[in-house]
């Protein structure tokens, strides 16, 4: 049975419009925090030759890296709160209050296909009203020039299967969850999806995850829970995993 998160219409309107601003605001922190705590935990390591620069290579450091982000901002982002203000995180908020199911399955690839679409008219839109904008630019996403079996089993498990459940969690969860408790679907979808596209750091990619988050949305609205996103974002995921490190060549050829 779908279970929903109320908007608790108690709350005096200022409080809502604050925590409107003041959640996004509390992940996109939390996240950064993370990155930089990380980064700098794996910097001094270096520095300080307790992990030499040989001791990792690069894609078992960047898989260790991005988990440790992820965990970390979870951590920050609702445990700080539960901590200094006993700020409590639900299951229902979090979307995670029953299993993934058939229906799950069904609407992942029914979900990918009007992702597709819409991220197609909305690229051709920019690319119109934007001359300069540049659809095909590279996204760096920490696994360059890899060649052994094992690094394509840790570029797979990182960007497929953890980056999609800690996003999930993280946004249509946690932030989306919090939102709809003080706002309304539309403002809810909008702010957290804004955000989403935001935090890849990277015009073209923002344009191309933004409808990608607002069918994540509607999804996690229509089943009560976020398994569904999560299907739908490792199927996106996997997509682009298998262009970018199996068969990079298939887009030039029907491109040319």
């Amino acid at each position: 049975m779908k279970k929903e998160v109320q908007l608790d219409i108690k709350r005096p309107m200022k409080q809502r419009i604050l925590a409107s601003i003041g959640l996004p605001l509390w992940v996109l922190t939390g996240f950064i925090l993370a990155a930089f705590l990380v980064g700098g935990f794996d910097a001094i390591l270096r520095e300080t030759g307790i992990l030499a620069e040989d001791t990792l290579d690069g894609s078992l450091r960047n898989a260790a890296i991005a988990a440790l982000v992820y965990i970390l901002t979870l951590v920050i982002v609702i445990g700080v709160p539960l901590k200094w203000r006993n700020i409590r995180t639900t299951k229902e908020e979090l979307g995670l209050t029953r299993l993934p199911n058939w229906y799950d399955l069904l609407l992942a690839p029914a979900g990918f296909i009007v992702y597709v679409l819409l991220a197609g008219v909305l690229t051709m839109l920019v690319t119109a009203l934007f001359p300069g904008f540049n659809a095909e630019e590279a996204q760096d996403v920490g696994f360059d020039n890899i060649t052994k079996y094992y690094e394509y089993v840790l570029a797979f498990i990182t960007l497929v299967v953890l980056a999609p459940i800690a996003e999930e969690v993280l946004m249509r969860g946690y932030l989306y969850g919090k939102l709809r408790k003080v706002t309304s679907f539309a403002v809810a979808m909008i702010i957290s999806s804004l955000l989403f596209s935001l935090m890849h750091f990277q015009w073209n990619v923002a344009v191309s995850v933004l409808p990608l988050a607002i069918v994540m949305v509607a999804l996690r609205e229509a089943t009560g829970g976020i398994w569904a996103g999560i299907l739908l974002h490792m199927l996106k995921n996997g997509v682009a995993f298998y262009f970018l490190f199996i068969n990079p060549s298939f887009l030039n050829t029907i491109g040319a």
